[in-house]
């Protein structure tokens, strides 16, 4: 016998940072749903006795029905194929904050959100304890009050939890490893955190993950884990990736390359190995420089052509199945900017302008007014696209303006010195 856990579903919440058109677009778009049916459909084909669902099924209260309509409809499914499903709410679908519901089918059995309780699975002998979240800020310590374990039973303790803390997610629900461990349970299926992680054997006490990562800052692999039962002893989980997407960052060294056309073949080759990992899946990368190389105040000053660079490699390593979600520049000059200011020439004088900027109120608020100006004039074509320094400008970061521009200055002025 076997039963599924997954946590973290997040319906119909778009993926951060992502930009797309062409075929791929609804399939991506609606990828926490693509996540979700994958999950249905190994479900279904491994013939599982039970799913449980360890909150934040849902991102946040519905705008309409549709999310509603597509969870039933999966449910539909899982039903007619004789699978129960054990619901949580977590913080991002708390019973307060939901304001539209609908009607479960019967194979779905929910936690109550006043006060914990059990949900027996008298046919199996297995026996799920938890409690939903009333509100999003649970603060409390939820576990405290679990019941204690039924003899003779596999139990199960169904959590939505940050544990002690493991930021970036909040602290809901806190409790301590060792009490989970003390609590006489044989499994816990834990929710909140995105990041998958096992953390303990005996009793297993698990983090599966969410089904698809969100943004750039959830890279690899996503999903639920697959649990077996033999003979009241609770198995070692599997992992089930049912991602669509896949988010991941690429750090491209740059030192051996003295322009453009010599990094765009690296970023190239990292690329493809990204693609190979990803298993068919789309993947969306962000693209880091890094090194002292001599090609640093081109790759400043040639941003458009940087990245279209990074464009045409991409379509090269995978037409279909790769975005760039960003470039970051992270390079260094050849020269230090003690070696720089031992040259004492121009570029020298030019270096100690911009390294004196950041304290300079004079210079920044006289470079803010000249800007401010020229931005006023641009034609609405160009002040309307979401240019890098167009942005600056606009949001008042000189620091970030100057930082961007000074490596092209530098290196141009150099060229020509």
């Amino acid at each position: 016998m076997q039963f599924i856990h997954t946590a973290d579903v997040h319906l119909d919440r778009g993926l951060k940072g992502l930009t797309v058109q062409g075929d791929s677009a609804p399939e991506l778009l609606t990828a926490t749903r693509t996540a979700f049916v994958r999950l249905v459909d190994v479900a279904i084909d491994t013939k599982v006795a039970f799913m449980i669902i360890a909150g934040d099924l849902y991102d946040s209260d519905w705008n309409d029905f549709q999310t509603g309509y597509f969870f039933i409809g999966e449910m539909g499914r899982l039903q007619k194929a004789g699978i129960r499903v054990i619901l949580l709410y977590g913080n991002h679908d708390a019973e307060q904050d939901m304001t539209k519901k609908l009607a479960l089918p019967d194979n779905v059995l929910r936690f109550d959100s006043s006060k914990p309780s059990s949900i027996p699975l008298e046919d199996l002998k297995i026996v799920l304890h938890g409690q939903s979240f009333r509100r999003a800020a649970t603060t409390d310590n939820l576990a405290a009050k679990y019941p204690p374990p039924v003899p003779g039973w596999v139990n199960i303790g169904v959590l939505h939890t940050a544990l002690q803390g493991k930021p970036p997610h909040s602290p809901y629900a806190p409790c301590s490893l060792d009490e989970l461990k003390n609590k006489g349970y044989a499994y816990w299926a834990l929710g909140h955190v995105h990041q998958y992680e096992i953390l303990a054997e005996d009793p297993w006490i698990v983090f599966p993950g969410n089904l698809q990562g969100l943004h750039v800052n959830e890279p690899g692999a996503r999903g639920a884990v697959i649990v077996p039962i033999d003979d009241g002893a609770v198995g070692r989980p599997e992992r089930l990736c049912v991602d669509v997407l896949r988010w991941t960052t690429v750090e491209v060294d740059a030192a051996g390359a003295a322009g453009i056309d010599q990094v765009a073949p690296l970023i190239g080759q990292a690329l493809r190995k990204t693609v190979g990992e990803a298993e068919g899946r789309y993947v969306c990368c962000r693209v880091v420089l890094t090194g002292r190389t001599a090609a640093h105040g081109e790759l400043f000053a040639r941003g458009q052509q940087l990245a279209a660079e990074v464009k045409a490699q991409a379509i090269a390593a995978a037409p279909d199945k790769l975005i760039i979600e960003k470039i970051k520049v992270q390079t260094q000059p050849m020269l230090s900017p003690e070696e720089i200011a031992a040259r004492g020439d121009a570029v020298a004088e030019l270096q100690k302008i911009f390294d004196g900027a950041p304290t300079d109120q004079a210079f920044l608020e006289s470079l803010r007014s000249d800007l401010e100006v020229l931005v006023g004039k641009l034609p609405p074509e160009l002040a309307d696209q979401d240019l890098p320094a167009v942005q600056c400008v606009k949001e008042g970061r000189l620091f970030d303006l100057i930082a961007t521009v000074a490596p092209g200055v530098l290196d141009r002025v150099s060229r020509e010195s």
